[in-house]
């Protein structure tokens, strides 16, 4: 099987990280920063088109104020910190979600540079999902559809996904959430269909280059059916095994 065309990765651990080493939870976002640009070298260096990241939920307002408002800061000091490289490696960069008033001004004016800055890369396109939720994305998708005066019996998959965010984004071909966790967390939900999944154990500030090529072996390894049997060899029956 081929290098997977789109993978996603919901960047999970970095709580537990710190608490293992007695630390602030805040250390563990700060630490997961290596992680990020390692797996974005990675994955431009092993062919992959897409590579989407989950960054911040619309669950994650919930967090202590503090931990969001140091999230916040984080986050903006790593997109001005990293723009020259996105930029030079010719990686399109653009922010899923980030659409909540709480975020800061001047880290949605970030968002929007850097999405200025790398609109014409080719190279690998990279999307953080921000301020983002899987099932506010159909419901916003729904929205539309009413609005343009769509009739109920027209609406169609293909129609529906014309209406998501950034429908130009191909379904995600591979998953990989770290630290052992088996959630889907609201990510992505339409694009994660027929995706398939992988849950290495390691948390994901520790996650680094090599964790991720396992990942893109095991996806190779596996059978993409999407529901239909396989095709069939000298002396097989129809019947799925």
């Amino acid at each position: 099987m081929a290098v997977p065309r789109h993978v996603a990765c919901v960047m999970d651990g970095n709580g537990r990280w710190a608490q293992r080493r007695s630390l602030p939870r805040t250390a563990g976002h700060r630490a997961a920063e290596t992680a990020v640009i390692d797996v974005i070298e990675a994955a431009r260096s092993a062919g992959v088109e897409w590579l989407s990241l989950y960054a911040f939920s619309t669950e994650n307002w919930g967090r202590p104020g503090a931990e969001v408002d140091y999230l916040m800061r984080l986050v903006r000091r790593v997109v001005r910190k990293h723009a020259p490289l996105l930029l030079a490696r010719g990686i399109r960069c653009r922010f899923l979600g980030a659409s909540d008033s709480r975020i800061p001004s001047g880290l949605a004016a970030d968002f929007a540079d850097l999405t200025t800055l790398t609109h014409g890369n080719r190279g690998m396109t990279l999307t953080v999902a921000f301020d983002h939720g899987g099932r506010r994305d159909i419901v916003e998708a729904a929205r539309s559809l009413i609005r343009a005066g769509v009739p109920a019996d027209e609406v169609t998959e293909g129609l529906f996904a014309a209406h998501l965010p950034f429908p130009d984004t191909p379904d995600v071909d591979l998953v990989i959430r770290t630290s052992g966790e088996q959630r889907i967390s609201n990510f992505m939900l339409w694009k994660v269909a027929y995706a398939e999944w992988a849950f290495p154990d390691v948390l994901w500030p520790d996650f680094r280059a090599s964790h991720f090529l396992d990942c893109l072996g095991a996806y190779r390894r596996r059978d993409r059916r999407f529901g239909r049997l396989p095709a069939p060899t000298n002396g097989d029956h129809d019947e799925d095994r």
